[in-house]
């Protein structure tokens, strides 16, 4: 069974004891699925505390990014081997903060999906347009290059993620219908399909990220190709997150 995935990411929020006092919180009080799995990205200075909370839990560990050399004068970086060590299994590529913010391009995202993957960790590769892109009709043409050059390279997706979060819809209180969710999720698994065959694009999983909250998560779900979410602000706060968790 395709199990879903509900994923969190912290962003540059939380210090290392807040990152516990919740991890502890959420521990005590999230049910056990049998359907999803959940995933919690803290900030790099609280992956090694919350990793040790999370041992023997259904609870999954996340990173918010990672460099693509193996190691090296590459100072303020994080490989993907020191990741894995401290129990990471999943690492937000190309999250459209690195992309629009610090810059990264499609060839760099590429070169962090390949480590993240090869390192034997699942990359949670991160597509999405742009207002003025949506507004043009350019979406189905920026998510198609995205991931065409994203994946370049990459025969399989065993271990790979995709995540639609429309850059329109992130931090803005806005967010798309889950129709619009729909059609974009649709176009990247009928993309999927093309690149890699039916039964990849069957199997693998298509999150939607973008304003994610508690009074849209059960609309979300309920449409055949959102396999999940990818959520921001709405994972900070114990209480959205685990209505989030518990969608219907």
């Amino acid at each position: 069974m395709k199990k879903s995935l509900v994923a969190g990411n912290w962003k540059m929020y939380k210090t290392p004891q807040e990152s516990v006092t919740f991890v502890q919180e959420l521990k005590r009080s999230v049910k056990n699925y049998e359907d999803r799995d959940i995933l919690v990205c803290p900030p790099f200075t609280s992956l090694v505390p919350v990793s040790e909370l999370l041992k023997d839990t259904p609870i999954k560990l996340g990173a918010q990014n990672v460099y693509f050399e193996e190691e090296g004068a590459f100072t303020g970086e994080v490989s993907a081997k020191m990741l894995k060590e401290v129990g990471v299994s999943c690492v937000i590529c190309g999250h459209s903060e690195r992309r629009n913010i610090f810059m990264e391009t499609n060839e760099i995202i590429n070169k962090k999906v390949k480590k993240t993957i090869s390192t034997g960790m699942t990359a949670i590769l991160c597509v999405g347009e742009k207002l003025e892109e949506r507004e043009d009709e350019k979406t189905f043409d920026i998510i198609e290059t995205q991931v065409q050059r994203c994946l370049d390279g990459i025969d399989n997706t065993e271990g790979l993620v995709i995540a639609y979060e429309p850059v329109w819809a992130i931090g803005t209180g806005k967010n798309a219908t889950p129709e619009q969710a729909e059609e974009v999720h649709l176009f990247i698994k009928e993309l999927v399909s093309k690149l890699f065959g039916s039964s990849s694009a069957e199997s693998i999983l298509i999150l939607y990220g973008g304003s994610v909250k508690p009074e849209n998560i059960d609309l979300l779900m309920a449409q055949k190709d959102i396999d999940g979410v990818l959520v921001g602000g709405a994972s900070l706060k114990l209480d959205s997150f685990l209505r989030i968790i518990d969608y219907r």
